[in-house]
């Protein structure tokens, strides 16, 4: 999808690696500063999200935005699927950027003056005062958005060492975990990825019989961060990605448990699964050739 060095675009493989083992890695985000630090100010209004409805990472930022009811924070989102330039943007309507007036998300990289080097990834937090990215890191953006906009109510500190361990765990074996089943160049790595993925889920549905959310009682970040892979798991990762030992619906705690999420305010507006699919079934040399998207699975979110 290209990348940037010293602040230039460039068509072609990204950063992204793949093992010798065959193993999918995922590289790191850079961009990393904090509101309430230096020159990132926490005012109203001042902030924008550059997202893809696609992307389970920026979907994160978006449960936030939603769930803290963060209006102010306005949003550019990109078309469904990327082409050689990335994630790109419409001159007008509902994929275009109204801030910058960028056509592509390595316009919004480069209109910092920090002369980016590595992927380029959503979500962005951009600081519409300062002209620059405040993060492009969405496990940051939605911690700084609910410490200084939420009053911690995301990631209290009694909970703290719970909503750790729950991130940790899910970010390895799931949110990241689906990805390295469905890039895994190897039987190997693909089915130690794969039934990690199970394993973990099926850990969580035995907490949540008795648990309503991730920690107990209160809805947390581990809750949030967990979200966006369950919403995307039996439209996408359960054929595209071939983590299809069971599906999201087959369990018997996780399932409702993930509903109950997707009728929170403003949860179920942060959900595409036409786009979903259209994305993770986009044509790809090794994973779907052709390019044929599939009319279902009809899931009842309901």
């Amino acid at each position: 999808m290209g990348y940037m060095v010293d602040g230039v675009y460039h068509v072609g493989d990204d950063v992204t690696k793949t093992l010798p083992s065959g193993a999918w890695e995922r590289s790191r985000s850079t961009v990393r500063n904090w509101i309430g630090a230096g020159h990132f100010p926490a005012e109203q209004g001042r902030y924008h999200l550059f997202v893809a409805w696609n992307c389970p990472w920026a979907h994160r930022a978006l449960l936030t935005r939603a769930i803290l009811r963060l209006d102010d924070i306005t949003v550019s989102y990109a078309r469904p699927n990327r082409d050689d330039q990335g994630w790109v943007y419409d001159a007008q309507g509902e994929f275009s950027d109204a801030v910058l007036g960028a056509r592509a998300v390595h316009e919004v990289y480069s209109a910092d003056p920090m002369r980016y080097t590595g992927r380029l990834t959503v979500p962005v937090l951009w600081d519409k005062v300062e002209k620059r990215m405040v993060s492009n890191e969405s496990a940051d953006i939605v911690r700084m958005l609910g410490a200084v906009f939420g009053d911690g109510a995301l990631y209290p500190d009694a909970l703290s060492g719970q909503i750790d361990a729950w991130n940790t765990l899910i970010y390895d074996t799931v949110n990241n975990g689906v990805y390295r089943a469905g890039f895994a160049s190897a039987q190997e790595a693909y089915e130690k990825a794969a039934h990690q993925v199970f394993a973990t889920l099926d850990k969580i549905d035995a907490h949540l019989a008795e648990n309503a959310f991730l920690c107990g009682d209160h809805f947390t970040e581990a809750d949030l961060r967990l979200f966006p892979t369950l919403a995307r798991f039996d439209v996408a990762y359960h054929y595209a990605f071939r983590c299809n030992l069971r599906k999201l619906s087959d369990y018997a705690y996780l399932w409702p448990y993930a509903k109950r999420i997707y009728h929170m305010h403003g949860v179920a507006q942060t959900v595409r699964f036409d786009i979903y699919k259209r994305g993770y079934f986009s044509a790809s040399e090794k994973r779907n050739p052709l390019g044929i998207v599939p009319i279902g699975p009809e899931v009842d979110w309901a």
